[in-house]
């Protein structure tokens, strides 16, 4: 009697992949599946059928060195979340049958290898079937990694792409990205970070056998995105000097970054700032199949000492002094990873801070987190991970002192500056959601209702009171690019008796992350108020007064009042950002947008600046356009307007971002977005 031989062994990639829910990924070289679902392959034979009575199969999935063999049995019940490998009972053709495989909830991440032995009464016979990739499954309620809601799992696993927010709580600046994680080769990539990391390199053994935990991968992930410490993705700068590398603002894709580091052998990317690393970081852990949110903290403070205090110094003028270590971002940008916490207990469980900035070494290794965000808000510093340096960001307290001679003349507290504002993206929609309840526990009436972009005045009251004199600084409306900065300065004689003032005010240019650098504009005036006055004055700092640190810079405003009858000081200072002016992006044709089918869009932009502009404008969308496409600007003059046709084919049905940024001559970044929906044929 002749023998059985397998012909062909079918992983069946789309029925699979389209219900584990990857078919993004349906580009790449292996199967991708999600663990604690089973997924079926089928064999096609020759010779005589299958005889279940004579012949065995047995499979065995191999992770590195790791290994697990099952044999092909016929089910008696509903397949468990475990290994197991069964024939599927649905019209079961021993001709060609067909096999479900199943994984645990807690299997290790990574890529396996399938062999597949045959026992017949002629002998045994091994086979090598092929690969599968296997991620995490937050749609599995027996995963660590489960999130509850369908459309939470479509934002923060399958969403590729999204708003990262900057700017200052007053005036947020969306900025589009797109992460990318379905397009080609990252899914590989990300992996490969797992690969390459000294976890790994160390203990092969052991990094597999973590890969189970979200715990340990999103540390492990944390710590290979920026390179202090290993080859990581992408290496940090600060300095302003960027000539060796990308200016971390012109980045606009995740995808860009770790394909240039995958192609260079993995040598680190130049340059990126936080909210790059966190972007990047993000686009990993929604590869590997963790939920993962952006999300910005807003003055955010770097507690150097751990004494939850942040110190901050200006001179008699108004200007603000590069004293001490401490220091407050105006932002800063993390991410959250939602995941169980068995190791801290049920309480725990939920989104949790990670952050691949480099700032402080986390068991001597530049990473952060996981820190529940639980855990901040009830403080519960003594929690692992990193959590006291993650509750310094969002609760320290900021004292300021103004000083004259070295000396401190002037001095106050205020413990609800930093982390004013904590938010991300809203679920399926393009707008910002205010989620600083989650880190605090604050007052009804002080949750802002961030539900769409802030465009607000902003008003700052003295930070070091007089008893004598108040001052407060108002922006009258949010700056933008090409207007003059308009703002008021309050002055109050809260005594009955005349007084004398002099006021001093003070701009300074500053990074998000650094102290001010030397004043742009002043201006000084003496006061005379009658008691119990108010006095109300305006001012104007024009467009060619700013303009030379227009930029990605923010403002540093400050003034000082000074009651000449006893030389007390009253400070009072606002930091605010100039809004960029916006890229138009219309769609030329009415139609439905459709896979398949060419459309096109406009980009417009018109000059807001005093002087001649050009540039480069790179446009970009996941899903609609390959790559990007790159237009050159020629010199546009002040109020001259200019558009270009973008042509895009969508691949697939879904809501899409068409993304464009121009890079212009003047250092500026102008950007804009435009949500594109393509229906289903």
């Amino acid at each position: 009697m002749k023998d059985f031989i397998i012909q062909h062994v079918k992983l069946e990639r789309t029925e699979n992949q389209q219900r584990h829910r990857t078919e993004g990924f349906a580009g790449g070289q292996n199967l991708v599946v999600r663990r604690g679902e089973p997924f079926r392959i089928s064999l096609q034979l020759s010779g005589r059928p299958f005889n279940p009575k004579k012949d065995a199969l047995l499979l065995k999935f191999n992770l590195g060195r790791l290994y697990v063999k099952r044999k092909v049995i016929f089910p008696k019940r509903a397949i468990p979340s475990k290994w197991g490998a069964y024939f599927n009972p649905e019209g079961l053709n021993l001709q060609c049958p067909s096999i479900l495989i199943s994984t645990p909830a807690s299997a290790s991440v990574g890529t396996y290898r399938i062999q597949l032995f045959v026992a017949t009464p002629r002998g045994r016979r091994g086979f090598q079937v092929g690969s599968f990739v296997l991620l995490c499954n937050p749609w599995c309620t027996e995963d660590t990694v489960f999130i509850p809601f369908e459309d939470e799992r479509e934002e923060y696993v399958q969403n590729d792409s999204g708003l990262l927010f900057m700017g200052t709580p007053g005036n947020l600046v969306a900025r589009p990205w797109s992460f990318d994680q379905f397009e080609p080769d990252i899914l590989e990539t990300c992996l490969s970070l797992l690969q390459i990391s000294p976890k790994h390199m160390k203990n092969r053994r052991k990094d597999y056998m973590s890969r189970a935990n979200p715990v340990y991968i999103s540390r492990v992930v944390s710590a290979m995105i920026n390179c202090e410490d290993d080859r990581g993705v992408l290496k940090g700068n600060w300095t302003g000097d960027f000539k060796q590398g990308v200016n971390p603002s012109a980045w606009t894709s995740s995808g860009d970054i770790l394909m240039q580091w995958a192609k260079s052998n993995f040598s680190p990317v130049a340059y990126g700032q936080c909210w790059v690393f966190a972007a990047v970081m993000c686009t990993v852990m929604r590869v590997l199949g963790i939920p993962c949110r952006v999300v910005t903290n807003y003055n955010s403070a770097h507690d150097a000492n751990g004494n939850l205090v942040i110190e901050e110094f200006y001179d008699e003028m108004g200007k603000k002094l590069p004293h001490g270590k401490d220091s407050i971002w105006n932002f800063h940008v993390w991410v959250e990873c939602w995941m169980s916490r068995r190791d801290l207990g049920s309480d725990m469980d939920g989104w949790q801070v990670l952050d691949p900035t480099p700032q402080e070494r986390s068991a001597g290794v530049f990473c952060c987190g996981p820190a529940p965000v639980r855990a901040l808000r009830d403080r519960r510093i003594e929690l692992r991970y990193d959590v006291p340096f993650v509750f310094a960001e969002v609760s320290a307290g900021v004292r300021t002192m103004v000083l004259r001679g070295g000396k401190v003349v002037c001095c106050s507290r205020d413990d609800s500056r930093v982390g004013s504002l904590i938010c991300t993206k809203a679920v399926g929609y393009p707008r910002v959601s205010n989620i600083t309840a989650d880190y605090k526990h604050i007052k009804s009436t002080h949750r802002a209702n961030a539900s769409s972009l802030y465009s607000c005045v902003c008003v700052c009251v003295c930070v070091c009171p007089s008893p004598g004199v108040s001052v407060t600084l108002t922006l009258d409306k949010a700056p933008v690019a090409g207007l003059p900065v308009d703002f008021t300065v309050t002055v109050t004689n809260k005594e009955t008796v005349a007084k004398v003032i002099k006021e001093h005010l003070n701009a300074q240019a500053k990074q998000y992350n650094n102290s001010p650098s030397d004043t742009f504009w002043d201006a000084n005036s003496v006061l005379n108020l009658a008691p119990l006055e108010v006095k109300v004055d305006h001012h104007q700092i024009s467009p060619a007064q700013y303009e030379s640190v227009l930029g990605e810079d923010l403002i540093n405003l400050a003034v000082v009042v000074e009651d000449l009858s006893n030389q007390q000081r009253v400070l009072a200072t606002e930091e605010f950002n100039i809004d960029s002016p916006p890229l138009n992006i219309e769609m030329v044709d009415k139609e439905p947008v459709k896979p398949g089918t060419q459309h096109t869009a406009l980009v417009i932009f018109t000059n807001p600046f005093s002087m001649p502009v050009s540039g480069l404008l790179t446009v970009r969308a996941a899903g609609l356009i390959k790559g990007k496409l790159e237009f050159r600007m020629h010199p546009l003059q002040p109020g001259g307007r200019v558009q270009q046709l973008v042509d895009f084919v969508p691949q697939k049905a879904g809501n899409r971002m068409l993304q464009a940024s121009l890079s212009l001559t003047n250092n500026a970044i102008i950007r804009g977005y435009r949500m594109v929906t393509v229906d289903k044929n």
